[in-house]
């Protein structure tokens, strides 16, 4: 089903897995995946990692198997940084193989050694992608504090908007830890005439370094609320993983009672963080038990 078909009559409910790396088995992101399941989410996004990082190769694969062995839609993703449109078409054929529908188009990170070929910038992906195949359901990233290269979050609204022309069907955000510059951001796309829906994105953080990393790789606040529940945790590593999860449970209950159009979780591949996310969504009745 396309996900944007979804998205029009409910809010929604998802995750994001990524494919092993390196020699790890296929199989483990399918098990992953599997359990995942069990929270019955709406779709499960599947990452793309070019540049060799050994797993790029693994999305259509995975993709294919939850939507065809499980009840749940695959989202897969695509860069398009370095690719050729004779790369981008070979992907959506073996998309298309795997019945596979929904595709997030994106531009990718900049790497050295990873230069622009036939696309310069996820808008382009997005309308190559309509103009070649338009039964796919293409979805788009947003930055709800501007893209770290952006000038300006006007600036980056109006790349926002030509995703949307170019034939976007909905959006996911990046990660943030502030839901008061999501809200801020909502109404920045209302006046610049952004319609489709917005689910976002929510990454519980299961330590300081990995909420490090994240805010300096994303450029994503770290709020005091956050800071304070990091020292309150002090350096066990279980207390600062049950300090971001439940930091975002909060987030969540928050969002889904502000009438977000959907609610997508970066799971980190941590199925218990999945099921956490989940049993507070169902306790503040966004979803149901």
């Amino acid at each position: 089903m396309r996900i944007s078909d979804i998205m029009a009559r409910k809010q929604t409910f998802s995750f994001e897995i990524f494919p092993p790396r390196g020699e790890l088995p296929v199989s483990q992101a399918m098990d992953i995946a599997g359990q995942m399941v069990q929270d019955s989410p709406d779709w499960i996004s599947v990452t793309f990692s070019a540049g060799g990082s050994g797993n790029s190769g693994n999305t259509t694969h995975i993709a294919a198997h939850i939507q065809n062995e499980t009840d749940t839609n695959a989202l897969a993703h695509l860069t398009c940084l370095g690719s050729s449109k004779k790369d981008v078409d070979a992907y959506v054929s073996q998309l298309r193989e795997g019945g596979v529908q929904n595709v997030l188009a994106l531009r990718g990170d900049r790497a050295p050694g990873r230069v622009a070929r036939d696309f310069s910038y996820a808008n382009e992906l997005v309308s190559y992608l309509k103009n070649a195949d338009p039964s796919l359901c293409i979805g788009a990233a947003c930055y709800p504090e501007g893209h770290v290269e952006a000038a300006s979050l006007a600036a980056d609204i109006e790349c926002l908007k030509a995703k949307q022309d170019a034939g976007a069907d909905f959006l996911v955000t990046q990660l943030f830890f502030d839901n008061e510059l999501f809200y801020r951001f909502r109404e920045e796309c209302v006046r610049a005439r952004i319609k489709i829906p917005i689910a976002v994105g929510i990454m519980p953080f299961t330590s300081t370094k990995q909420i490090q990393r994240m805010a300096f790789t994303c450029g994503a606040s770290i709020p005091a609320a956050v800071i304070k529940r990091l020292i309150a945790a002090g350096d066990d590593p279980a207390d600062q993983a049950k300090a971001g999860v439940e930091y975002a449970c909060e987030q969540l209950r928050d969002l889904a009672a502000n009438g977000v159009d959907g609610l997508h979780i970066y799971s980190m591949n941590k199925p218990q963080v999945a099921h956490a996310t989940h049993d507070a969504l169902v306790e503040c009745g966004y979803l149901s038990a």
